[in-house]
């Protein structure tokens, strides 16, 4: 296993950090490595915003269910889909752009996803942690107010980062056997009965044996419920129409 795989296996989510600042030339350094990511077609579709404004801040945490760490981590930044810029580039050589498809909402989607996770892979390369904040989509309106986002731009996700003050037990991902198929898709529920009782051994040992909880409990319990239906709604008045 080399030093790459090792930090990549190392990931976990970091909700407490030092005192220590992050410099702007870390944070620039890191924000230059996720434009290096993938992107379809040369589109690069993703803006990322970093908010310092306490008052802002405060609101975010607010917004994204008083997630303290919001206002608290020496950097909170926000990386948007962002098919503005293209439209820019469009009017920038006299012609309009086509907008309102899917894949046009799917392109920019994968693009922002993909140099996120550089951003936090490169930030984990120099010592920081830090935690992905899909809460900013409870209210994803009045976070486009707080940020003045234009139409073809929505708020994906808000990233935490500093240098960690605590190093939290990993959750166990999905055996490799579980999401590796050969040739087709197959299931198999003697795997996820496997992975139920790994899950359920790391909720009881994080609990001193207070939860006893298996991974598709937790996922049934999610799944049954309306996931954020006010998410289409906000799209459509942000210009992505789904064509």
């Amino acid at each position: 296993m080399n030093d790459t795989i090792k930090l990549l296996k190392n990931h976990r989510s970091i909700r407490q950090f030092t005192s220590d600042p992050v410099s702007d030339e870390v944070v620039r350094e890191i924000i230059d490595a996720a434009g290096w990511s993938a992107t379809s077609n040369f589109v690069q579709a993703y803006t990322v915003i970093r908010v310092r404004n306490p008052q802002t801040r405060q609101q975010m945490a607010e917004l994204a269910g008083s997630q303290s760490w919001v206002e608290t981590s020496p950097v909170f930044i926000v990386f948007c889909a962002d098919l503005n810029r293209n439209q820019a580039a469009c009017a920038y050589e006299n012609v309009e752009m086509v907008s309102g498809y899917t894949e046009q909402f799917i392109i920019a989607t994968v693009d922002v996803s993909l140099a996120a996770q550089n951003a936090m892979i490169a930030a984990e390369s120099l010592g920081l942690g830090g935690v992905f904040i899909g809460g900013i989509r409870n209210n994803p309106e009045k976070v486009s107010e707080l940020l003045k986002l234009p139409d073809q731009v929505y708020p994906v996700f808000g990233m935490c980062l500093g240098y960690p003050a605590a190093s939290p037990e990993q959750k166990p991902r999905l055996p490799v056997d579980v999401v590796l198929k050969e040739e087709s898709y197959q299931e198999d529920e003697s795997e996820l009965e496997h992975y139920n009782e790994t899950c359920k051994a790391y909720y009881q040992n994080r609990s001193s044996g207070s939860r006893n909880e298996t991974w598709t409990h937790q996922i049934a319990s999610m799944m049954t419920k309306p996931m954020r239906p006010h998410m289409r709604s906000f799209l459509e008045k942000k210009g992505f129409k789904f064509k």
